[in-house]
Order: structure tokens, then C-alpha cells, then sequence
């Protein structure tokens, strides 16, 4: 996963990607896991221009609250 900061209360994730042998295997939702807790444990947001990132915010409700 890559990200850059967006000021000092926003990250933008641009990249999500695994390597062939993680593929399927849920890689990609346990990043992004972690990157919501990380924006939670510094009060700040994330803004998901990755398409992976941006289509498990929109399925995932819990994670509103870092958008």
C-alpha cells in the first residue's frame, strides 16, 4: 500500500497491491485494516483514491468514521 499525507489530518491511499501469492487470500482488507487503525489511533482521515481501498470503504460501514 502506498499513501501520502494530504496536510496534517489526511492521508490519500493511491495503491493497494499484493504479490500472486496473497491474491484472494484477503492481504489487501488486513492493509487496509491497519491503516484505518492507524488513522483512528492519530484522529485523523483517510481519503481512498485506490479503487481496491475505495471499494472496501463502500462496503465496509465501520470504517466511515476515518473518511
Amino acid at each position: 500500500m502506498t499513501y501520502v499525507w494530504a496536510g496534517t489530518d489526511r492521508i490519500i491511499i493511491d495503491h493497494t497491491g499484493v504479490g500472486e501469492i496473497l491474491k484472494g487470500k484477503g492481504a489487501g482488507k488486513l492493509m487496509l485494516a491497519e491503516a484505518v487503525k492507524f488513522a483512528r489511533s492519530k484522529g485523523i482521515k483517510i481519503i481512498p483514491l485506490c479503487p481496491f481501498a475505495k471499494s472496501v470503504f463502500d462496503k465496509t460501514p465501520e470504517y466511515i468514521d476515518v473518511l
